[in-house]
């Protein structure tokens, strides 16, 4: 076996740092890194016990009871790892992952060797992803936002083409900016572009720019927003509404990363990424011949879907009291809360205006409520008179569904209560106090 001289410059080559200890759990030899993660230099570690190195941890208290190293397997049992946080003597933590392996017998006294790997990161990876509620504008903590994050974070470090769907008001916008903001072009220009509330005539010359006199009215050349977004992401806001025309010089400009003005003859090169955002199928446009679909295919390389607030009611309270937090400072009212009843009726609400539609009912609930406390008549009538049934959790559900009911207003009461549940039918059926069968067997009647 090599000795331990010649394998210094090996071991101290390792990101995992390295324990030898005898059989008596007294250390012989360490490298670099086991001294950087500990908080100790060989002097003060050599010929130590290993469990002093680890005093107030787990596998130090393990291994004082034990009599000997307590990460070192029995005959016939699989490696035994073990995470820890260790105080250094500087007084930091240090996450650390611990394991151990028997050596063969030797002449240097070496019993076995305990391998340590630092943590640091993977626990702040871990917390930034559990404890993450929020991605700029953006705000929750359901599975189907944490998803949505992720999936930010790994297409903001792509350059390519983005396609963002979603219904309206759901916060298309909100991950447009949050792909900018995480992605190398931060730094750069973010123009965004609302194609629906372009004329016809004029999305031409907005996005691509003209010379001037190119057209009546034209007294002055205007740098379209391509060449205003150079070196950023320009977003295309409801581009399903743009015409056929201007879809194909899109195409184009896509296809070369250059843009003529209106007016002229010559290119002009543009370094842009380009998300694009549409609450339309797009798909759907291109069977029936509405959107071109070479163009459709240029921008749909990476698709970000942005679920309904119907999809993530979970999310609702948090993302409630951001909004009225807002509220409170535009009205000055920083004392503005919601009640737990009016919390249950905004939860049970099926939001077909998604997050903008909460935000329109939260400011007319601010502006009607005569306190502190936003109550559930403070609400607009129409949110209130959908969600004519307590929340779940209030009455027994046996109270909610009876079997007293004519055919049509059971069917009527059923077709309520998904509607209300947002077309979830498996939470349909826990409301209405019916099997997931029964509940199925009368939507197939109806």
């Amino acid at each position: 076996m090599p000795s331990l001289a010649t394998l210094h410059v090996f071991l101290d080559s390792l990101e995992e740092g390295v324990l030898f200890l005898d059989a008596d759990r007294r250390v012989l030899e360490m490298n670099s890194a086991a001294g950087r993660m500990i908080g100790r230099d060989n002097q003060r570690v050599i010929d130590g016990l290993c469990p002093t190195l680890f005093s107030g941890t787990e596998c130090a208290r393990a291994c004082e009871d034990r009599g000997q190293c307590s990460l070192t397997p029995a005959k016939g049992e699989d490696d035994k790892v073990q995470d820890i946080v260790l105080r250094t003597p500087a007084g930091l933590d240090m996450p650390l992952r611990m394991w151990a392996m028997l050596l063969p017998p030797n002449d240097s006294g070496l019993y076995c060797a305990i391998i340590l790997r630092d943590r640091s990161r993977e626990v702040e990876l871990e917390a930034e992803v559990r404890d993450r509620w929020q991605m700029g504008g953006l705000t929750g903590r359901s599975r189907a936002m944490q998803e949505l994050y992720q999936k930010v974070l790994r297409v903001a470090a792509s350059d390519a083409n983005v396609l963002i769907t979603g219904e309206s008001g759901v916060g298309k916008e909100l991950v447009a900016r949050a792909l900018h903001d995480n992605s190398a072009r931060a730094k750069g220009p973010y123009v965004a572009v609302h194609c629906a509330s372009l004329p016809e005539s004029l999305q031409e010359s907005e996005l691509f720019g003209h010379a001037k006199g190119s057209f009546s009215g034209a007294t002055g050349m205007r740098v379209g927003r391509f060449e205003a977004a150079n070196g950023g992401t320009l977003l295309l806001d409801e581009i399903g509404e743009i015409s056929p025309a201007t879809q194909t010089r899109l195409l184009r400009v896509l296809q070369e990363r250059e843009v003529v003005r209106v007016g002229e003859n010559h290119p002009r090169k543009v370094d842009v990424r380009v998300v694009a955002a549409t609450h339309r199928d797009l798909a759907a446009m291109v069977t029936r011949g509405e959107f071109r679909e070479d163009l459709y295919y240029r921008l749909h390389v990476l698709p970000l879907h942005v679920p309904a607030l119907r999809e993530r009611r979970e999310d609702i309270p948090l993302l409630a009291g951001r909004l009225l937090g807002e509220l409170g400072e535009r009205y000055r009212r920083p004392d503005l809360r919601l009640s737990p009843e009016a919390i249950a009726m905004m939860e049970a609400f099926a939001w077909p205006g998604n997050v903008r539609q909460l935000f329109n009912a939260l400011e007319y609930a601010v502006v009607n409520a005569d306190g502190p406390t936003i109550l559930p008549r403070h609400l607009q009538r129409e949110l209130a008179a959908s969600v004519a049934v307590p929340p779940p959790a209030a009455v027994p559900l046996t109270h909610y569904y009876t079997s007293g009911l004519t055919e049509d207003e059971e069917r009527a009461q059923i077709l309520r209560v998904v509607e209300e549940s947002g077309g979830n039918k498996a939470e349909a059926a826990r409301r209405l106090g019916m099997s997931r069968t029964t509940l199925w067997k009368r939507l197939k009647s109806a």
